[in-house]
């Protein structure tokens, strides 16, 4: 049995990418189809009053846990299947007490405050369905379409407008919650709530249950009138990056609305500046996001022989730019992917869907996948780019990487789990200093050049770095750090009081034990690790 798995998981190393033509993609769009059809029966029974009613039924759902004798009251979580997250890590639901969330409408578009009203299962492709139409946009909008609107607020996010508008939870005005003993209670950051609203993102859902949450949004415009700069030499582009978010100075004199780099390589880069536009006779207009087009990251690299050009982008195919290659994942699966014939015949089957990959994720496919692909976002002090590239570069091999630069606000002390930034970090005359996000996609070069990779150690020291220039981790991905590691990354003394006050012990599992991988890191990363 051991011998036939050996050559099974062999098989499917070595033919990886026939069995993610012939199966996963055809097997993935079905799956596709029928989450859609679910979803669209769902809004033809829906009722005017249905939010109401389903909030009163998840509080009396918590109401008769709390009544269960104190041995029978397993821990609570949502019942949502782990294959439906984003997260690379698999939640150990089947020893808690699940409870369904059925959420999943805008409830209010309010044009006068500028907000939006929502409730949690709220996905990304469906609020920019709802809004570009109206000339609205989230604030910060994440490119793919899965990642729940609920799951970002307890979770978090940044786009490349983050350099203006922070990070995701910045742009959140109110959660409604409903608390360990069934209570349901609205936290603001001017009510008696406000400390449970610091507390709540980066919480994960171990705070109390998301029913609704109210976002900000912005008045868009039809394009993004986007200008592509390659640049060479890694200290060039690293201070244009710098100088273009506003590293240095509260109001340099280019501020564009939207801010990305892509690095190809150590000493390559193309960095991507736009602004918000009507339209311009004099520039080509690429309707990024169409199936039969290339693959964002593969046209922005294009610039590097081209040189600089710019280009309008219609203002849904920009937000969505990275979702047909999952930014560029999905080259690992199907390295002819971008090829022109497969994109005219096959492109719309595009992306994989993640909720299928993990939906046929079983605990051995994890267990190997886990040592055979990188998958992080890490969010660093901007000062620190050509370090952080160095390190990256010397611990996974992988290009190309995402940088977005993003501002991150010191809210003082015991704000949240997010540290402050370190003072030398702050941009002069502000509260504020320029982080940025690393992301790091795809199999590092040691593991398709099939030399020794360790994930742990490789892992362990970016994470050791992270702590060391007070940057943290996305805590979607897999973590490697111990209890006392993850403490002196984030800061919980504020999120420990919450959770004694509003009644998390006890009801909800702690942050650490809701984002550590289900599976034992450091001994499947050793047993397994390419030798």
């Amino acid at each position: 049995m051991v011998h036939l798995k050996a050559r099974l998981i062999s098989w499917l190393e070595n033919n990886r990418e026939l069995v993610v033509a012939l199966f996963c993609l055809p097997a993935s769009f079905l799956f596709t189809v029928a989450l859609q059809l679910r979803a669209h029966l769902r809004r033809l029974v829906a009722r005017a009053d249905q939010h109401e009613r389903a909030v009163k039924e998840i509080q009396a759902r918590v109401q008769e846990w709390n009544k269960l004798p104190s041995r029978d009251r397993r821990l609570l979580c949502t019942s949502r299947p782990n294959w439906l997250s984003l997260s690379t890590t698999f939640f150990e639901k089947h020893l808690h007490h699940r409870v369904p969330i059925p959420l999943y409408d805008i409830l209010e578009l309010d044009e006068q405050a500028m907000t939006v009203r929502v409730e949690p299962m709220v996905t990304i492709g469906d609020i920019t369905e709802y809004l570009i139409p109206k000339g609205y946009s989230l604030a910060v909008t994440i490119e793919l379409v899965d990642a729940t609107l609920g799951g970002l607020a307890f979770g978090t996010g940044m786009s490349t407008h983050s350099h203006k508008a922070g990070l995701y939870h910045e742009t959140i005005t109110a959660y409604e919650v409903v608390l360990g003993d069934g209570s349901l209670v609205t936290a603001a950051a001017d009510n008696e709530h406000s400390d449970l609203f610091k507390a709540l993102p980066w919480s994960h859902g171990s705070l109390g249950f998301l029913v609704a949450l109210t976002l900000k949004i912005v008045k868009v415009k039809p394009f993004i009138k986007m200008k592509y700069t390659p640049v060479e030499g890694q200290k060039e582009y690293c201070n244009l990056l710098r100088e273009l978010s506003g590293t240095y100075e509260r109001e340099p004199k280019e501020f564009p609305d939207f801010l990305e780099a892509t690095i190809f390589s150590e000493n390559e880069a193309v960095v991507m500046s736009g602004d918000y536009c009507d339209g311009d006779p004099t520039a080509p207009v690429n309707h990024s996001s169409r199936w039969y087009k290339p693959w964002f990251y593969k046209h922005v690299q294009s610039f590097l022989k081209k040189g600089e050009s710019v280009e309008l982008i219609p203002l849904k195919d920009y937000l969505l730019r990275h979702n047909r290659a999952i930014f560029w994942v999905v080259e690992d699966m199907l390295s002819f992917g971008n090829d022109a014939l497969f994109r005219y015949l096959f492109g719309w089957l595009l992306p994989p869907k993640p909720a299928f990959l993990k939906f046929t994720t079983t605990p051995g496919v994890r267990a190997y996948t886990f040592t055979k692909q990188v998958f992080q976002d890490i969010v660093l002090p901007i000062s620190e780019l050509e370090r952080q590239i160095e390190m990256a570069t010397q611990l996974f091999d992988k290009f190309p990487l995402l940088v977005y630069p993003c501002k991150v606000i010191d809210r003082g002390p015991s704000s949240g789990q997010l540290k402050r930034p370190h003072s030398k970090y702050l941009v002069p005359g502000t509260n504020y200093a320029m982080f940025n996000d690393l992301g790091v996609y795809g199999v590092p070069g040691k593991v398709k050049e099939k030399k020794p990779y360790s994930p742990v150690t490789a892992m362990r020291k970016m994470e050791e770095f992270t702590r060391e220039v007070g940057g943290f981790s996305f805590l979607y991905a897999d973590i490697f750090m111990t209890r006392e590691e993850f403490e002196a990354m984030f800061d919980l003394s504020l999120y420990e009081r919450v959770r004694r006050k509003y009644g998390a012990e006890g009801a909800f599992p702690h942050l650490y034990v809701k984002v550590k991988p289900e599976i034992d890191v450091f001994a499947i990363g050793e047993e397994n690790a390419v030798q």
